[in-house]
């Protein structure tokens, strides 16, 4: 059962790490927890660089060694796919308020 729960909060860091990450990257200000406020206002790209490498690091720590995933395993797969894949389109809602994104319907 831990395991399960590993992938699926692993899966929803690995989505988390990418939109920092590729703002970051591209030198682009974004969203970060430490922006003021909080995850509404603008970091810099290094922050979020910092940042997203951070969720990829936990994400890669919960779902390969907490977890364990097994890729001959259907239920880790599917339930760390949906926790991604859920995960994105919670993000996708909220920072799509601020770039234009409307109310992601």
């Amino acid at each position: 059962m831990l395991d399960y729960v590993a992938h699926i909060i692993g899966a929803a860091f690995f989505v988390n790490a990418l939109p920092h990450l590729i703002q970051g990257v591209s030198g682009k200000p974004f969203q970060s927890p430490f922006a003021k406020p909080p995850g509404v206002g603008l970091s810099s790209p290094v922050i979020n660089v910092f940042w997203g490498g951070l969720n990829f690091i936990v994400g890669f720590l919960l779902v390969f060694k907490v977890g364990n995933l097994a890729l001959d395993n259907h239920l880790d797969i599917a339930l760390t796919f949906a926790g991604g894949w859920l995960t994105a389109f919670a993000l996708a809602r909220y920072f799509g308020r601020f770039h234009g994104g409307g109310e992601g319907r």
